[in-house]
């Protein structure tokens, strides 16, 4: 068990590995001019800020471990069109929304506690400016004025959607990342952190916590560290484990139906077997610009059937997507076989993209139950998509 806390955690400066490589090739729009050897120090300007750390940090995790009941808020997808210009508007509509809710349930018995984003802060991970202008701010409101730590996966746009560790653009959209997380994920050297990598873990009350890079689920070394920190966990402290990262398993919109892109051939093929292996209950991701839940049915080592929730939110500020067509399943279904898998779509996207509005999660944890409240935003607020906006995550205990 660990016993760092959260306010503890110092900025820590990204590692000479991620640092190495040549030059990044162009991408979406100019990049920052690359500075020469005699250039030494950075201005501001190419410099990612790093995000305030919370006003009011989890505790270590023996600390809390009598928590039973809390909430949290997850949502994805924050990239907006004037990326770099101006900060994200609908991104900023979704974040007052997040505000007002924090505070309204600050003094009830279910306090929201943490922020989860599954990905795409920016559209061009590689650009400083990006960062700096359009997205940092924002998330300071939330860790100050809301006061409660925030937690970012990487997405595709962030780090670029090359498996390839080696390459120069991802190298350079992590060590912007990493600047921007740097006071608000376990340091490299954390028990809850792979060094090196945007990977890492934390507990709180009951519940589990794991992020890790979608983009590179392929890679050997995040693979070990995910099934490590799973094979090593109190399932009796923590009964709920809840994994966030960018590339859903399964969707319906552009980058699914028939589509299997290659992150989500691997986080299907080793990622699945490993949640079902160690009983995670809930999934949450971005990628698509939508809402969806789908619900896996499976038999464990035991022959019990068990439940995993998956749930697509891409909701928080990117352009807004819709419904393409059902995920082909077909290979997932015979390499499953063994765990005898189920899948259910609970809740489908709308067709038209005033079906798909901006919105966040709020995730509430009372005991041995979850259950989900779908927070719609601006011209969706009044989002039902199960026909209220409330679902309970698995099956009645």
């Amino acid at each position: 068990m660990i016993t760092h806390s959260l306010v503890s955690w110092a900025p820590v400066l990204v590692g000479a590995a991620v640092l190495a490589g040549p030059t990044i090739l162009p991408a979406q729009r100019t990049q920052p001019t690359p500075r020469t050897a005699a250039a030494s120090a950075p201005r501001a300007a190419d410099t990612v800020h790093a995000i305030a750390p919370a006003r009011r940090p989890l505790p270590p995790e023996s600390q809390s471990a009598a928590t039973t009941r809390f909430s949290f808020i997850a949502y994805g997808d924050t990239r907006g069109r004037r990326d770099g210009v101006a900060e994200q508007y609908e991104h900023g509509l979704v974040v007052e929304s997040m505000l007002r809710t924090i505070a309204q349930r600050d003094s009830t018995s279910s306090p929201i506690r943490f922020v989860l984003q599954s990905g795409d802060a920016v559209v061009n991970g590689r650009d400083p400016a990006q960062w700096n202008v359009s997205f940092v701010r924002l998330i300071n409101r939330i860790t100050t004025q809301g006061g409660i730590p925030y937690f970012l996966a990487p997405g595709n746009h962030d780090v670029t959607s090359s498996g390839d560790l080696a390459s120069p653009g991802r190298a350079e959209g992590l060590q912007n990342y990493l600047r921007a997380m740097q006071r608000l994920i376990p340091p490299d050297g954390a028990t809850r952190r792979l060094a090196g990598y945007p990977s890492y873990a934390f507990g709180y009350g009951n519940s589990f916590i794991l992020a890790f890079d979608s983009n590179i689920a392929e890679d050997s070394t995040q693979f070990a560290w995910v099934s490590q920190q799973l094979s090593g966990l109190d399932r009796v402290r923590y009964p709920h484990v809840i994994a966030f990262f960018h590339h859903p398993p399964l969707s319906s919109g552009p980058h699914g139906g028939p589509i299997v892109e290659r992150p989500t051939a691997a986080v299907r093929e080793r990622y699945m077997p490993l949640f079902r292996e160690h009983g995670v209950r809930l999934l949450l991701t971005g990628h698509e610009h939508l809402f969806e839940h789908y619900v896996e049915r499976y038999r464990d080592a035991t022959g019990t059937w068990r439940r995993m929730d998956q749930i697509v939110s891409g909701g928080g500020g990117a352009p807004l997507y819709t419904y393409t067509g059902e995920p082909d399943l077909a290979l997932y279904r015979r390499r499953s076989q063994g765990d005898s898998v189920r899948v259910s779509h609970l809740v489908k996207p709308g067709m038209q993209a005033g079906d798909n509005p901006y919105h966040y999660l709020v995730v509430n944890v009372d005991g041995d139950d979850i259950d989900i409240e779908v927070i719609g935003v601006d011209w969706g607020r009044d989002f039902q998509p199960y026909r209220s906006n409330r679902a309970v995550i698995g099956d009645k205990r």
